[in-house]
């Protein structure tokens, strides 16, 4: 196995290649295992040359109601009357602590997207 580091937009392109020539790879086989260790270089290259920022607090709501099909009234146990509801998807009104602890236990949101600090409304 001849696995260097990635230090380079080459070296990266270069294990993104010789990863592609892996996918069929079996588990535990020496294949495999480059596999493995390659795409753990390329994620690692990947987090530092090219961090994804988590979306702002309604971006992650509306991905959610639009991932599991769910409309504002689905949402009235986590946060409030539908009103509410409403406020809080056009930005006109924040979070709070019990709406941020029900969204994440109940949809799965990230804690870190729904505590970041919101856009204004436009």
């Amino acid at each position: 196995m001849n696995i260097k580091p990635i230090r380079s937009q080459k070296d990266y392109r270069t294990a993104l290649r010789e990863i592609d020539s892996l996918m069929d790879a079996e588990a535990g086989s020496p294949a495999g295992e480059k596999l493995d260790v390659l795409v753990t270089l390329v994620e690692a290259w990947e987090r530092k040359h090219f961090p994804m920022e988590l979306p702002e607090p309604v971006d992650a709501i509306r991905f959610q109601m639009e991932r599991g099909g769910l409309s504002a009234r689905d949402l009235v146990p986590m946060i409030g009357k539908l009103n509410r509801v409403y406020e809080v998807l056009n930005r006109r009104r924040p979070l709070t602590l019990r709406m941020i602890w029900n969204l994440h236990h109940q949809l799965g949101i990230p804690l870190e997207s729904l505590i970041k600090p919101p856009r204004c409304a436009d």
